[in-house]
C-alpha cells in the first residue's frame, strides 16, 4: 500500500480539471485544498471537486499539505514554485518550470539545498505512446537513430482560450515555450540531452483577436514570434528539425518521425499519453502499427470532448501522473522522471532556441541531464489503482 500524500493546488484555471481527474487513476494522491489569486475561480474549483478553497498564503502554510501542484500561468511558475520550496513543501509545476534558465537553475539549487523534490510537466512522455517508442528504439528495432523531424502547427490559442494574452507576451509567449516542452521532453527521453541549436523565427501578424469568452472580439498585441524553424543537434550526434507554429491553419504532418540505420519510426503525439507507434524496417515496405490502448497509460479514458485544451474524444489523458510518480519515488527514495534537471535542460533548449532563431546563429546548450529511465508497465501498475 502506497502512502497517500496530501496535495494543494495553486491555480484553478482550465487545465486544473485534468489534474483533479488523476485522483481517479492513481493510489497515492489526495488533493485537499485549492487557491487562486481570483477568489471566484478557487471557490468554483472547490465546489466542483469537493475540496477546501483558501488563499495562497494559507495553503503554503498548511502543515497537512505535503506537496503543491502549481497550475498558474507560465510567467508565475517561478515565483509560486520558489514560495512552495521556501515553505518546505515538495513542488510540481505545469510547464515550463520558469521562463528564464537562470530562474529555473535557482529553483533546482533551492530544492537541492532544502532536500525537496522538484517536479515539472510535461508528464505525457511517461504515457504508453512515447514509452512504447522508447522500448522499440532501445531494443534496436530501427537501429541507431540519426535524423528526425518534429512538427507542431496550429492557428493559435486565441481562437478558443478565454484568456490567451500570456501566449503572446514577450516574456514567456509564443509556441516554443507553450508547445516546445512536450516535443523536447519526448525527444530528450528518446535521444538523450541536446548539444546546440540554430534556427529562424517568424511573426505573421502584429495582433490577434480573442475568439471565445467574455473578451471575445478584443484585439491583443503579439509581442513574441509565432513560428520557429529549428535544427537541434543532440549530444549523440542526432539531428532533429523542429517546427513550432501558431500560424498553421491545417496540415498532414506527423508529430515526430525518427530515422535510424535499420528503419523509421513515427512517434505518437507528445501532448497526449496514448496513440499508436508506427514503424517501417525496409525501403518502400509496409508500416507496422504498435497499438497502446491496452497499456495502463494508453487506455482511452476520454470519451467526449470536455472543453479542455488539446483534449479530444477517444483519447488517453493522464495528466498528473508525473506528480504521482514523483511522490512514489519520494516514498521509495528514487529519482523521479519528471525531475528538475530534465525540466531545466528543456528550458535551456527553449531559451537557446529562441536566441538562435532571433540572432540567426548557432547557440550552444550549456546544461545537460540524465536520460530518464524507461517506465515499465510493472512500475506504472504500482502507482495505478
Amino acid at each position: 500500500m502506497n502512502r497517500i500524500f496530501n496535495v494543494g493546488v495553486i491555480g484553478c484555471g482550465q487545465i486544473s480539471e485534468a489534474y483533479f481527474r488523476i485522483q481517479k487513476y492513481v493510489n497515492n494522491i489526495c488533493i485537499i485544498k485549492c487557491a487562486d489569486i481570483d477568489d471566484t475561480a478557487s471557490r468554483q474549483c472547490a465546489r466542483r471537486y469537493n475540496v477546501k478553497p483558501t488563499t495562497v498564503e494559507d495553503l503554503l502554510g498548511d502543515g497537512e499539505i505535503d506537496a503543491v501542484l502549481n497550475l498558474t500561468n507560465p510567467q508565475s511558475h517561478y515565483q509560486v514554485t520558489k514560495d512552495t520550496l521556501l515553505a518546505g513543501k515538495h513542488a510540481y509545476s505545469e510547464k515550463p518550470m520558469a521562463t528564464r534558465v537562470k530562474d529555473g537553475q535557482e529553483l533546482l539549487n533551492l530544492a537541492t539545498a532544502k532536500q525537496l523534490y522538484l517536479g515539472n510537466a510535461p508528464d505525457t512522455f511517461l504515457g504508453a505512446g512515447v514509452q512504447k517508442t522508447r522500448h522499440l528504439i532501445d531494443t534496436g528495432m530501427v537501429g541507431d537513430v540519426q535524423l528526425g523531424n518534429a512538427f507542431f502547427g496550429f492557428p493559435g490559442v486565441q481562437s478558443f482560450h478565454p484568456n490567451p494574452e500570456s501566449w503572446f507576451q514577450a516574456n514567456g509567449g509564443g509556441p516554443f515555450i507553450d508547445m516546445g516542452p512536450y516535443y523536447l521532453t519526448a525527444l530528450v527521453n528518446l535521444l538523450g540531452p541536446a548539444k546546440e541549436v540554430q534556427g529562424r523565427a517568424y511573426t505573421s501578424a502584429e495582433d490577434r483577436i480573442i475568439g471565445n469568452g467574455p473578451k471575445k472580439g478584443r484585439k491583443i498585441e503579439v509581442e513574441s514570434p509565432t513560428t520557429y524553424l529549428l535544427t537541434i543537434e543532440f549530444k549523440n550526434g542526432v539531428l532533429i528539425q523542429l517546427t513550432l507554429s501558431f500560424d498553421v491553419i491545417d496540415h498532414q504532418r506527423n508529430h515526430i518521425e525518427l530515422y535510424g540505420t535499420k528503419g523509421s519510426i513515427v512517434v505518437t503525439d507528445p501532448n497526449m499519453f496514448g496513440g499508436s507507434v508506427v514503424l517501417s524496417a525496409s525501403v518502400g515496405g509496409s508500416w507496422r502499427r504498435f497499438d497502446t490502448k491496452n497499456m495502463l497509460l494508453g487506455k482511452i479514458n476520454i470519451n467526449k470532448h470536455s472543453g479542455n485544451i488539446n483534449e479530444a474524444a477517444s483519447n488517453a489523458n493522464y495528466r498528473g501522473f508525473g506528480l504521482s510518480e514523483m511522490l512514489y519515488c519520494l516514498e521509495h527514495n528514487r529519482i523521479h522522471r519528471c525531475n528538475g534537471e530534465l525540466a531545466l535542460h528543456v528550458l535551456d533548449i527553449i531559451e537557446c532556441g529562441m536566441a538562435a532563431a532571433i540572432s540567426k546563429s548557432v547557440v550552444a546548450i550549456e546544461t545537460t541531464c540524465q536520460k530518464p529511465a524507461y517506465l515499465s508497465e510493472k512500475e506504472v501498475g504500482e502507482i495505478m489503482k
